[in-house]
């Protein structure tokens, strides 16, 4: 899956200088994500951190809680300690691109990280494969479904990049089937779950009751729904997705709230990251999966895997791969 191998070199001990042993000067990575206000998120860094520090890199980690203005005082504060590449999940892929012009400006590379950002330099785009994450949900809620029901599209943030691919991806399977009416379909500001859990109160309410689906960007926004569905006795009854594996998310489908999810690989994603960003660095040709246009340029993108966890491979799929503990799943599996 497009997947770089990197050969590093024995030289990448450091020494009290911040060199490595063969003198060479370490690799310094800055890595910003938009948030870490949800679940996931903890995850993206320590997965980032663990594999740069095997690799050697040093990483200059920071967050910025949702805001544009302090996305860009933090990217300012990074290119301040001479970081080598800049690794950046954007707050909103339009406003990011001012602050790829204060690395250009430095002479600093450029990796887009999980959302992709517009009219921009960058030097590459490295994400889960959320149009798969569409066509996932999308196939499993047809097969619940036979083909035909009312739909409801719960979209994340207008114009962000994942959201809208998860929503291709979901049309592309969708618009197969004419017996299959979408009655809402609808953004959410910073993938609001009580917004979305408004957005399938009036659509239950629009439809009296007559809804057999709900697809969601993500599994905060599926948690809204669940919600909304409880209040109306309707839980189990309506095919719900979500995506990304949070654990709430998980113990519901064990207890028949929620459908299904989609696990999107955050290991290989930030693994990926780093391998990008040591490329870039090091000035090596990247190895990609495709190019994708972001209104300036056509930028190299590199996909990595996503999987389908439903009730009967919570096991293998979550547990066993390490997303999350067995103890942490099971540990309230009460219907």
């Amino acid at each position: 899956m497009g997947f770089l191998t990197l050969i590093l070199s024995s030289g990448c001990i450091k020494s009290k200088s911040g060199e490595s042993s063969s003198g060479q000067k370490k690799i310094k990575v800055g890595f910003i994500l938009a948030t870490m206000n949800e679940e996931r998120y903890t995850k993206d860094k320590n997965y980032f951190s663990d594999f740069a520090a095997a690799q050697g890199v040093e990483v200059e980690f920071a967050s910025c809680d949702g805001k544009v203005d302090l996305q860009t005082s933090k990217v300012e504060t990074l290119l301040s300690k001479n970081i080598d590449v800049l690794v950046i999940q954007p707050v909103t892929g339009e406003a990011a691109s001012s602050v790829v012009a204060l690395a250009k400006k430095d002479n600093v590379p450029v990796v887009a990280y999980d959302r992709m950002i517009k009219n921009a330099d960058i030097d590459a785009y490295v994400t889960q494969n959320s149009f798969q994450v569409g066509v996932l949900q999308a196939q499993a809620a047809v097969k619940a479904t036979q083909g035909k029901g009312n739909y409801v599209i719960l979209m994340g943030e207008a114009g962000h990049s994942v959201a809208d691919e998860i929503t291709r991806g979901v049309f592309s399977v969708l618009d197969q089937y004419p017996q299959i009416k979408v009655v809402v379909k609808q953004n959410h500001p910073n993938w609001s779950s009580s917004l979305a859990l408004a957005t399938v109160e009036n659509a239950l309410t629009k439809n009296k009751n007559n809804i057999q689906a709900v697809l969601a960007n993500n599994d905060g926004m599926a948690l809204g729904a669940v919600q909304a569905l409880q209040e109306q006795k309707l839980t189990g009854k309506v095919f719900v997705a979500g995506a990304d594996a949070d654990l709430t998310a998980v113990k519901d489908i064990l207890k028949n709230k929620q459908s299904m999810t989609v696990l999107k690989g955050i290991k290989p994603l930030a693994e990926e990251a780093v391998k990008v960003a040591l490329s870039l660095a090091k000035k090596e040709n990247l190895k990609f999966d495709e190019k994708q246009s972001n209104g300036l340029k056509e930028v190299p993108v590199i996909n990595t895997p996503v999987f389908s966890v439903t009730k009967e491979n919570v096991q293998s799929q979550v547990v066993d791969t390490g997303f999350h503990s067995q103890e942490a799943v099971f540990s309230d599996n009460k219907s």
